[in-house]
């Protein structure tokens, strides 16, 4: 459904309106289009003294063709500022951070980038350093709140050791891929990520399965992932034949109708993956998603039951089945897609926001089990996205939907596949254990 007071306030008398009565401004945020380049202008790089990172970003964005600004030039717009923050060891160097990003906060383009580095705070050697890094987390949250004009801000913990996998974390978080992701903590493990040989088909050679891609935000991940190179099993319900079809021939793909909910659907689709030409999948997306709203005293245990067995069961079945039959190959994705209604709760949907925060405890709980394994296991936690659901809404908390986040406007089905994307790609084996909100920061939740 159109954002019609989106397209109002982007227009001249629009922006003029917004302007003097201090009305929501929701920026055309820059999102990726085949062949842009990661960023349109120089990326400004700062570090507290003994960082331990600013080299290898520096290494890394020069090799990916990205102009690294020798120092500050007045009058010169930046792309991006990065901060490497892993040498602050006590709060006396916070101070650094302002100094940093005071005197350049101006000078971001729209739909610039800020991240700033760091590092987990329970792999510091002490509670001080500890409690320095843990305060990251609030300079980029209250930035990303206050830049606006499609501005996102992100921190990124990098474990000792991890310093090899930060390129996939990097180039998503830089490029137009990123556009409504902001205000998020993303925490990169130790180890050496698996090379990529080319970033614009970096999961050529792999099969993914993607549930629930009949439409919306599945049918938007099937095709992102075969735009990325994988081969795309599309399962949806039988209902849902014409449309699934639909989605798997346009992406190349292939239609696999199954109720996940049936009793045998996870051996049926473990014997499908088993007897296919890969012997295996090495993505498994958990799109599938139902609401059935109600509060929880209105609520019919129908209506509580089917949403747990669809949203939350059914993955977890899933997960078993083609784990117990090691169908999930060595360097595999399981991705999760969760709710920020799993995070914040959200009125009417015990059930379902329920379910969501089991979605994200999967995968807290799954990933030192999968680890050893070289599978990693994280989550997505979308917010608004224009839907056809989200469209039939009424239109206060429709409205409300879309502007309670610093982007003032709902995200896109694209969006939600683009982060799913990047957690999918060979470059991202260092990270796991991750929600990533896909919300353009809501003002809901952490």
């Amino acid at each position: 459904m159109a954002d019609r007071y989106a397209n109002f306030a982007n227009s001249g008398l629009g922006r003029t309106v917004v302007k003097r009565l201090g009305l929501p401004d929701p920026p055309r945020l820059r999102r990726f289009r085949a062949g842009d380049p990661l960023v349109t202008a120089p990326v400004l790089l700062g570090a507290a003294p003994g960082g331990r990172l600013s080299e290898p970003i520096r290494k890394l964005l020069g090799d990916a063709g990205v102009e690294v600004a020798p120092s500050f030039s007045e009058g010169t717009k930046y792309s991006a500022l990065i901060f490497d923050a892993t040498g602050i060891g006590d709060s006396s160097q916070l101070r650094t951070l302002f100094d940093f990003f005071h005197p350049y906060a101006r000078s971001l383009l729209v739909s610039g980038r800020v991240i700033v580095l760091g590092t987990q705070p329970d792999r510091t050697p002490g509670p001080r350093e500890a409690t320095a890094q843990r305060s990251l987390e609030g300079l980029t949250r209250s930035i990303g709140k206050e830049f606006g004009r499609g501005v996102t801000s992100q921190l990124v913990y990098v474990a000792p050791g991890g310093e090899t996998g930060l390129e996939s974390t990097l180039r998503f978080l830089l490029s137009g891929r990123s556009a409504y992701v902001s205000g998020q903590v993303i925490r990169i493990g130790a180890g050496t990520p698996v090379p990529v040989a080319d970033w614009e088909r970096p999961l050529d050679g792999k099969l993914a399965l993607v549930t629930g891609a009949a439409r919306g935000i599945g049918a938007a991940i099937a095709r992102t992932l075969a735009r990325d190179g994988a081969d795309v099993i599309a399962l949806d319900v039988p209902a849902a034949g014409d449309a699934l079809a639909g989605v798997a021939n346009s992406c190349s793909g292939r239609a696999l109708q199954l109720d996940l909910t049936a009793g045998d659907a996870p051996s049926r689709l473990a014997g499908y993956l088993a007897a296919g030409p890969h012997a295996g999948v090495d993505i498994v997306v958990h799109n599938a998603g139902i609401t059935r709203d109600k509060t929880i005293a209105k609520m019919s245990a129908d209506r509580w039951d089917s949403v747990i067995g669809v949203n939350l069961t059914a993955p977890e079945r899933v997960n078993a089945e083609l784990l117990s039959r090691d169908l999930v190959k060595s360097g595999g994705r399981i991705i999760g897609v969760a709710s920020i209604a799993g995070i914040a709760g959200n009125r009417g949907q015990t059930n379902y926001a329920t379910s969501k925060a089991g979605v994200i405890g999967m995968v807290q709980s799954m990933a030192p089990e999968l680890e050893p394994r070289g599978i990693t296991i994280n989550a997505v936690a979308p917010g608004f996205i224009e839907t056809a659901m989200t469209a039939k809404m009424p239109i206060g908390l429709r409205e409300a939907g879309r502007r309670l986040n610093s982007m003032s406007q709902g995200g896109l089905p694209a969006d939600v596949a683009e982060t799913i994307a990047w957690l999918a790609s060979p470059g991202s084996q260092p990270i796991t254990g991750n929600v990533v909100r896909v919300c353009g920061q809501s003002l809901l939740g952490a």
